[in-house]
């Protein structure tokens, strides 16, 4: 909660927010265009829709697939169709590459992001990539441990298919995210845009906010979205330029949030808990089938958990 005087000016603003705990995002009754209305779009503020409310959109399973168990009661893999998926395999797509602390983002098809996830999931050699160097050994238990076939050597980096627009992608695979009914008419009735973010976990979108509402719908694996509203949410962002001498763009996914000392100061400030932290967060944790509504305006950071594959869609709408 706000106290009863802001301060002017971002740098003031960030200490005037009093520290709370993170509360959980609440979750509508039911899934009726009304009862979104009433209690999420119009007072601009975030819910969860009811549990797997989702779970009907085609792409939850046929892009994904369940296969052997995590044991101790845990569920089973995750895992990308490929035989499905590689249907659209020369479709060209964003990818962020991230890699012992260094960050790429490259265009390639979405056969190489498959070729690679199939690589992290087996003992198979990806052919070299300058941004895929570094590399660490693992022992495939195949041979004698002094032997050639006992060591191979997989990537250690991790890539991310991150806000691939969805009209850039084949009729098919649009057919498998159909907008849901909120997004066509809660508000004016178009999609402003919408985007998939798919790879392995654990994947992160650092703390930003959107010029539209948002919808946000889990496909598979968890994620957890840590949120602020508006002047909360900017005073954290300040506070973390000021540290820094900053002057990031808070609406753009810029490389410099990505890594380096913006991106540990960001992480720690939402995430962490860090040393005067700011309070009033709220958080929500989505499972495949589940869906968010982030207001217009509201900052949010996303983490990807456990290891398997992790695949989300949002539809930005007026």
């Amino acid at each position: 909660m706000l106290l009863s005087i802001i301060c002017r000016g971002s740098s003031i603003q960030a200490r005037c927010y009093s520290t709370k705990a993170t509360r959980t995002v609440p979750t509508l009754q039911d899934a009726s265009l009304e009862t979104f209305r009433q209690h999420a779009f119009e007072p601009a503020v975030p819910a969860l829709l009811p549990k797997g409310c989702q779970a009907h959109v085609p792409a939850v399973t046929k892009w994904f697939k369940q296969s052997g168990s995590k044991g101790k009661g845990k569920s089973n893999v995750t895992r990308l169709d490929t035989q499905y998926l590689s249907v659209f395999g020369s479709v060209s797509v964003p990818l962020e590459i991230t890699n012992n602390g260094d960050f790429a983002r490259i265009q390639n098809s979405l056969g190489f992001f498959l070729e690679f996830v199939a690589t992290s999931e087996s003992t198979y050699i990806l052919p070299s990539q300058p941004y895929l160097a570094k590399k660490s050994s693992i022992t495939s238990g195949t041979g004698p441990p002094d032997s050639p076939s006992s060591a191979h050597t997989i990537p250690t980096a991790r890539i991310y298919i991150a806000q691939a627009s969805l009209t850039d992608l084949p009729t098919a695979m649009r057919a498998d995210l159909p907008t849901p009914e909120l997004v066509l008419k809660a508000g004016k009735g178009d999609v402003y845009d919408s985007s998939i973010w798919l790879g392995q976990a654990p994947t992160y979108t650092p703390l930003h906010r959107d010029p539209n509402p948002n919808l946000f719908v889990q496909l598979a694996g968890r994620k957890v979205v840590r949120l602020y509203e508006p002047r909360a949410g900017n005073a954290v962002f300040s506070k973390v330029q000021e540290a820094i001498g900053g002057s990031a763009s808070a609406t753009m996914r810029g490389e410099e949030m990505m890594q380096g000392k913006e991106k540990a100061l960001l992480e720690n400030e939402v995430w962490s808990g860090g040393k005067g932290t700011i309070g009033g967060a709220w958080q929500a944790e989505l499972e495949a089938g589940d869906a968010l509504f982030i207001p217009k305006g509201w900052w949010h950071s996303v983490k990807g958990l456990d290891e398997d594959i992790n695949g989300s869609v949002n539809w930005w709408f007026r």
